[in-house]
């Protein structure tokens, strides 16, 4: 057991300088590059291919979903395939991110000289600026040598790592470049998690009719029976412009218990200038005010008018939290 949490931590050690390596050679002899590589994406007017074989294929199909989903249309051609007819996939106004660790991949050759021949700009990954992928490309982003962390040598540990990562610090930066905001992640993230912490309160909260609300003179005897209609545990009240002015909770309740409850006014009741929420934030951001107000329902409100309503329910239904 301790032998093998000795190889789990070594692993990461490496790993880290590995990362740490690059982190440095980012800051000096690839920075021109990298930024040369963000200028090209930014500009072309056609999709990003990304190809590679092994594990370099596995993190170029990681990357092109990346790069797709963060506003660069991009997908994975794999080389293989790409020399049975798959090259026809890539256009003059495309732009190639080929990975190879070696850089001597030899399923590779194809995509090479069909980007020599056609003009096609290739960008590669690789760790040797002397090998034929390196060679042949118009920008080379060069990978440090980092010491795998397997014991061997030669499982792919440290190197498929800090290529992954050198690909994020790609599509990450042509993200800012572009300005791609969250609104834009939205619309190619509907779904699953991601899509519920970028939905729109304003999608979920209840409005209209549905809203438990009030006038300030309202009598307790008919706010109550509004109340457990609404079934939100809660009332908001209101004064003669609309405007939310306070609220009724079943806490409010419970401090005037007494004889004279029902025929008290809302605003004798109600807790005065409540929090709210406003209508244009995400629903991520409301769950979090909500948690940290210690709140389970809060009206949604703008120029101090409530537009809805909304309950932690509500929020945990679409999947937050």
């Amino acid at each position: 057991m301790l032998n093998s949490l000795h190889f789990a931590l070594r692993t990461l050690e490496l790993e880290t300088k590995g990362l740490q390596q690059l982190h440095n050679q980012l800051k000096n002899k690839l920075a021109e590059p990298f930024g040369s590589a963000i200028t090209l994406l930014q500009s072309t007017v056609g999709r990003l291919i990304v190809t590679g074989i092994g594990k370099s294929g596995h993190i170029g199909q990681k990357l092109a979903a990346t790069f797709a989903s963060t506003g660069t249309p991009s997908f994975f051609v794999h080389p293989s395939e790409a020399s049975h007819g798959d090259l026809g996939m890539i256009t003059g106004n495309d732009v190639i991110l080929a990975i190879s660790w070696s850089g001597e991949t030899t399923e590779l050759a194809n995509i090479l000289t069909y980007s020599r021949r056609f003009a096609v700009p290739l960008i590669s990954l690789t760790s040797r600026l002397d090998s034929a992928l390196g060679q042949a490309s118009d920008l080379c982003l060069l990978l440090p040598r980092a010491k795998e962390a397997c014991p061997h040598g030669l499982a792919p540990t440290t190197s498929t790592t800090i290529t992954l990562a050198l690909g994020d610090c790609l599509a990450m930066a042509l993200l800012e470049a572009k300005g791609f905001s969250a609104h834009d992640f939205k619309q190619f993230h509907p779904g699953g998690s991601l899509g519920a912490k970028l939905r729109y309160l304003s999608d979920i909260m209840h409005s209209g009719e549905k809203m438990p609300l009030v006038k300030k003179h309202t009598v307790m005897s008919e706010a109550l029976l509004i109340m457990t209609e609404k079934s939100f545990g809660c009332l908001g009240v209101t004064d003669k412009n609309d405007k939310l002015v306070g609220m009724i909770t079943d806490g409010d309740l419970r401090r005037h218990m007494g004889p004279s409850l029902v025929q008290s006014e809302a605003q004798d009741i109600m807790t005065y200038s409540p929090d709210t929420l406003p209508y244009h934030i995400l629903a991520s951001a409301a769950l979090e005010q909500m948690n940290t107000r210690q709140r389970t329902q809060m009206f949604i409100v703008k120029e101090e008018k409530p537009l809805g309503i909304v309950h932690i329910h509500d929020l945990l239904r679409i999947g937050l939290g």
